[in-house]
């Protein structure tokens, strides 16, 4: 059966215009202005539609053709728009309350790759080793390329316990490698908290969920009670944080700032003009924060980062972050369905914006790996293992007195500590090497810690 071909693009003309009228009364229309519809371009739409109809090697459903076109027009507009199907929509209101099915994995689209923002905590694919900035070619057989993200994400989800193998490309390595993974339900807790030691304590946000910001409220009484005391500092990690609701990128902002601005959007609807101001109380009385970022934090991270820095009120340490300085807005189109658009930028409180520009860190520290030195067998050379050295004029009875008495405890059979000394290191000396050797930039980050309380204290003392 033929096609009557104008009849058919005028129909779908009639359709597109239709559509493209609802469209601007929510979204697109300027204030005072009439929409000018692209009658040119909808007619060559019309043309095309009515050439799959025709001429296509298979018949193809109307709704696919028309929901395969939406999709393309907002994934061409930004990495981060997308139209959601039923499916795709009820996922993004579960991702946002922390469960949710599939591999643990934040992506993007790069060169019409799958590309890693973040692997998440204690996911499958963490523990498979994914880091961010991998490319991901091939998805068990099929090739990444010429697929949509909601294409490649929809293969990359799937029942609990069902294997995937992932073709994965990484800056450094000579060629691209395999990574299995078996999927997993998520459960993502976005806050943990520990005492790195006395006084200092750790928060790690893992994603900003709407229950983030009281469990960052918990976390740090938790860590107070810990402590036996109020904490001397604290070190919030937001390493290979994706981001998540903004909301709770403003509340942990305003846990930690006493006044001012936190984040302002900006864009061309009034809707997406807004201003998010701090409360007055700050949860850690002044005390001082190093924050921990890399390229992988990214979006609501980068708000919080911004904030503390502009305001003085922490040290961002780390590797420059991943520079999404865009607000989405989800906009139902229905009961099932809705398109996510890139509606604002967000810009920090001193104005900058970070769109693909990031967050510089106030002191860099890269991802190394420290291992400790081998015992060469010989003891370190100092003044007191010279023959014949002074005594410290400070307690040379002392030492005359400790000799004494070890000398006495040999001749009686007696073993002394100092084998046991030398065996096993101060545990708090164990404890600085094993986090050096586990965590160069935690390390780094703790010391510095302690150089900004010394320095607090200091200045009180002036």
């Amino acid at each position: 059966m033929h096609l009557n071909k104008k009849l058919l693009s005028g129909l779908v003309a009639g359709v597109c215009i239709g559509l493209a009228t609802g469209i601007s009364v929510n979204v697109f229309a300027e204030k005072g202005n009439a929409l000018q519809l692209p009658l040119k371009e909808l007619q060559t739409f019309s043309e095309v539609y009515a050439r799959i109809k025709q001429d296509y090697v298979e018949s193809v459903d109307d709704k696919k053709l028309i929901t395969d076109a939406i999709r393309g027009m907002l994934s061409g507009l930004d990495p981060h728009s997308a139209y959601l199907d039923a499916e795709e929509f009820t996922e993004l209101q579960v991702g946002t309350s922390g469960e949710f099915g599939g591999l643990g994995i934040e992506v993007g689209m790069e060169d019409g790759f799958v590309k890693v923002i973040s692997p998440i905590d204690d996911t499958p694919a963490q523990k498979a080793g994914l880091e961010p900035g991998d490319l991901i070619i091939r998805l068990n057989d099929t090739p990444v390329k010429g697929m949509t993200l909601g294409e490649a994400v929809k293969i990359m989800r799937g029942k609990p316990k069902s294997k995937i193998v992932l073709m994965v490309v990484r800056e450094g390595k000579p060629k691209p490698f395999e990574v299995t993974i078996i999927r997993d339900i998520i459960k993502v807790k976005s806050v943990k908290k520990r005492i790195l030691e006395t006084g200092y304590g750790y928060l790690r946000i893992t994603s900003f969920q709407s229950k983030t910001t009281n469990g960052v409220l918990d976390a740090v009484k938790e860590l107070n009670k810990e402590n036996k005391a109020p904490l001397k500092g604290l070190v919030i990690d937001l390493r290979n944080n994706p981001g998540g609701v903004l909301h709770a990128a403003v509340g942990v902002s305003d846990a930690f700032i006493d006044k001012g601005k936190i984040v302002y959007t900006d864009g061309r609807i009034e809707d997406s003009k807004m201003k998010y101001f701090a409360q007055k109380g700050d949860i850690l009385n002044g005390a001082p924060i190093v924050v921990l970022v890399n390229q992988g934090s990214a979006s609501a991270s980068e708000i919080v980062a911004g904030a503390l820095q502009d305001h003085k009120r922490a040290l961002i340490v780390g590797k420059k972050t991943f520079g999404k300085g865009s607000v989405q807005t989800v906009l139902p189109l229905d009961e099932k369905t809705a398109v996510k658009i890139t509606t604002a930028r967000y810009f920090t409180p001193s104005g900058r914006s970070i769109q693909a520009e990031g967050i510089e860190p106030d002191i860099p520290v890269d991802t190394l790996k420290v291992t400790g030195s081998k015992d060469s067998g010989f003891e370190m050379i100092s003044e007191a293992s010279l023959s014949g050295h002074l005594d410290n004029p400070n307690s040379p009875k002392i030492q005359e007195k400790a000799q004494d008495t070890a000398d006495e405890k040999q001749q009686k059979g007696v073993i002394t500590d100092k084998t046991a000394t030398d065996k096993k290191p101060d545990n708090k000396d164990e404890t600085d090497k094993s986090l050096a050797e586990k965590d160069y930039q935690l390390y780094e980050a703790l010391n510095l810690l302690k150089s900004m309380d010394l320095i607090q204290n200091h200045l009180r003392n002036l």
